[in-house]
């Protein structure tokens, strides 16, 4: 599917990783690990290198911050001109702190609360994609009580086949939560349609994550460029085709680089004979390569034939590997040139507690530093407190210069909102 590997920023020096221009061990004395690191010339070369390849289509690129939401990482995006796309009041709060306004943002989500759709409508977002007739309606009679108009998007369920690393992260086949049953979808714009507070302005699909190939989206494309004719032909002044995100990264070695052309020509057909704007929600895509995991080697052991290298990262910090049975390529900062074959654990009390097993990897010792690839998308945003674990720092490297853009979180932090004295009442 791919062309070539993309930007690598993190790779070894005269026997040493950097991350662009900064020594990793520089990094790690500095903010301590597990950590974080993030690096600038990524996120701005996956820009150009999308941005390019969708060239003559009108519309924008709106970067999906579920992958990863620091505010470093998402400024740094509105700089060069992305949008966003959100999933949560929370992130709505995150994105207009970090600058972007209503225009860039696109609002999407499953199971938006009332209080959501509220602030959607007081942010003035760009588009609110709704996922069933009955979040329709709520919206339209939130929207009527605020004395405004909600620009609405249909997420419709394509329906198509989809092969990608889990199942997890399929979200367009027939019968998945997500999106408007493809059959429905008409009937549901109809009832938009009808509805004097709200209007409907896009087709909205997400067929999944590391698509393996392009056919999902050129077939979920052409079904929702027939139903945007259908629906124009009913007085619908469809204007937005947002096609998700979903473009693969490389984790391991089996894993190809996503053909980028081959998307912009699919994309640049449907824009042209529709006449519609086009709204791309890259995640991962952005994300994933730009950041890893620096972790220190805290022990080694053996036990029942098994061999262990104990690290202070775990799957509180990182649960890809344990919730998606996920490839993470995992290296020494400083390699010797000797290997062994070990599982990568944590420290978290759970057999599930692992960033790799069976794993060949440098034969490191207590103190050394690993790092863990591919570990910016869906690495921070997913980890958690569990077993009173204080998250760690994030970082961003910008060619020579780096700077922490998110402390490690303190045994304070963990118990700031716990009430000490509660006031009790009586029922």
């Amino acid at each position: 599917m791919g062309q070539g590997v993309l930007t690598e920023a993190f790779a070894h020096r005269d026997g040493a990783l950097f991350c662009e221009d900064v020594p990793a061990e520089t990094l790690a004395i500095a903010a301590g690990t597990p950590t974080f690191v993030y690096s600038a010339s990524v996120l701005r070369d996956r820009y150009r290198r999308l941005s390019d390849a969708i060239a003559g289509c009108a519309g924008r690129i709106h970067y999906s911050m579920k992958a990863n939401g620091n505010r470093a990482v998402i400024t740094l995006l509105r700089e060069i001109g992305s949008g966003v796309d959100v999933v949560s009041g929370g992130e709505l709060a995150r994105a207009l702190r970090a600058g972007f306004d209503g225009n860039d943002i696109v609002f999407g989500g499953v199971g938006k609360t009332a209080m959501e759709m509220r602030e959607a409508l007081h942010a003035k977002v760009k588009l609110i994609n709704v996922e069933s007739e009955a979040e329709l309606s709520l919206l339209n009679d939130i929207a009527r009580d605020l004395g405004s108009v909600a620009p609405v998007g249909l997420r419709v369920n394509p329906e198509v086949a989809v092969a990608n690393a889990h199942h997890y992260i399929a979200t367009g086949e027939r019968g998945h939560k997500f999106g408007i049953p493809f059959a429905e979808a008409g009937g549901v714009a109809r009832v938009a349609l009808a509805m004097s507070n709200v209007n409907l302005l896009g087709l909205d699909m997400h067929v999944g994550s590391q698509l393996a190939t392009l056919e999902p989206y050129r077939d979920g494309v052409v079904r929702l460029s027939a139903l945007a004719r259908e629906l124009r032909s009913a007085g619908v002044a469809i204007r937005y085709l947002d096609v998700g995100g979903g473009l693969p990264v490389v984790y391991d070695h089996d894993d190809v680089e996503p053909d980028l052309v081959g998307f912009g020509s699919i994309m640049r057909a449907a824009i042209k004979d529709l006449g519609l704007e086009l709204i791309v929600e890259p995640g991962r895509f952005f994300a994933a390569d730009s950041g890893v995991l620096l972790t220190r080697v805290l022990y080694r052991k053996e036990s029942g034939g098994r061999r262990y290298v104990i690290v202070d990262a775990g799957m509180n910090d990182l649960l890809r590997p344990s919730h998606y049975d996920a490839f993470h390529r995992i290296d020494a900062v400083r390699p010797s040139g000797r290997r062994v074959t070990a599982d990568i654990v944590g420290p978290v009390c759970e057999t599930g507690d692992f960033l790799a097993l069976g794993r060949e990897v440098d034969d490191v010792v207590p103190g050394d530093l690993m790092v863990v690839h591919g570990a910016g998308a869906y690495g921070y945003v997913m980890s958690s407190n569990y077993n009173a674990r204080p998250r760690a720092a994030e970082v961003m490297v910008d060619g020579h210069r780096h700077a922490v853009v998110t402390l490690r979180e303190s045994h304070d932090d963990l118990m700031r909102l716990e009430v000490e004295d509660p006031n009790w009442r009586d029922a």
